[in-house]
């Protein structure tokens, strides 16, 4: 049975949590990744391959308890005060909202370090992404 994509949560709203968080005033900076479905696959994009077709969709999943150890360990990066990670599941269309991450922390080379490491985490050890053509 596919599985129902799921509705992206509102980035305002999160902001509004974070901003209500006790994390809050020590954060002077929040930055959010949102991962998309693009048309162009990822040989194209990473290595150059202009042969392959463009992609139509994706079949997306990830392991829960890897993803709430990447969140937890990057909770514990230097200067980071919050970390929350939203990601999709089924089959999703271009255009689909794959990854919300949202983190916040005292300074910005902190914030974007954390960004860059988790984004990382989340897509090479804790999600399984098939592009379809």
């Amino acid at each position: 049975m596919e599985q129902i994509k799921k509705t992206a949560p509102s980035m305002d709203e999160w902001m509004r949590e974070a901003k209500a968080d006790a994390s809050a005033f020590e954060c002077g900076m929040y930055l959010f990744h949102n991962g998309i479905v693009r048309r162009s696959a990822k040989a194209k994009v990473r290595q150059g391959d202009e042969t392959v077709s463009d992609v139509t969709g994706m079949e997306f999943g990830y392991d829960t308890e890897k993803v709430e150890a990447a969140v937890s360990k990057a909770r514990q990066m230097p200067g980071i005060g919050y970390v929350r990670a939203w990601l999709n599941e089924g089959r999703l269309e271009v255009g689909d909202d794959i990854m919300l991450v949202l983190i916040g922390g005292d300074i910005r080379p902190h914030v974007i370090e954390a960004l860059q490491t988790l984004v990382g985490e989340l897509k090479n050890y804790c999600v399984i992404e098939k592009e379809i053509y």
